[in-house]
């Protein structure tokens, strides 16, 4: 799959895969300075990149595994969606769950990038569904 990039900001890096078996690549900050989330606190982190995903996709954020279990940093939104037809900045919403300050600086990889095939649905009203084995057991219902 090809996806069109454009930088906003010189020296961003490249987001690129880790390895040859990683799902995500890695998103960088494009910050001019470090900025520090404080414990429990928010912040909107640029990427300095644009993106252009191809119909039929879609571009999903994810935290970094470990930046969330190390430092408490991981995202607002738990999953940021990146529409096929959104063409501006890439924003990471990040959240410290931590009980102290974390510095994000400039480069710091903050987040990865997956691209997943999206479905468009089709309602189709009814009076009856199917029934499952599960039907309208919810939270905690299976006893697992």
């Amino acid at each position: 799959m090809v996806v069109k990039i454009k930088y906003l900001q010189k020296n961003v890096p490249v987001p690129e895969y880790a390895t040859q078996g990683s799902a995500g690549m890695d998103l960088a900050a494009a910050l001019s300075g470090p900025v520090t989330v404080p414990a429990g606190g928010r912040a909107l982190i640029p990427t300095g990149i644009a993106i252009q995903i191809p119909e039929g996709y879609g571009g999903f954020i994810f935290p970094r595994s470990g930046l969330a279990f190390k430092k408490g940093i991981s995202m607002c939104n738990s999953v940021g969606v990146i529409d096929s037809d959104y063409t501006g900045e890439i924003k990471v919403a990040v959240h410290n769950i931590s009980e102290e300050s974390y510095t994000i600086n400039p480069g710091d990889r903050i987040a990865q990038l997956v691209f997943l095939p999206v479905a468009r649905a089709q309602w189709e009203e009814t009076d009856e569904l199917d029934q499952t084995e599960r039907g309208a057991g919810g939270f905690g219902s299976t006893g697992r």
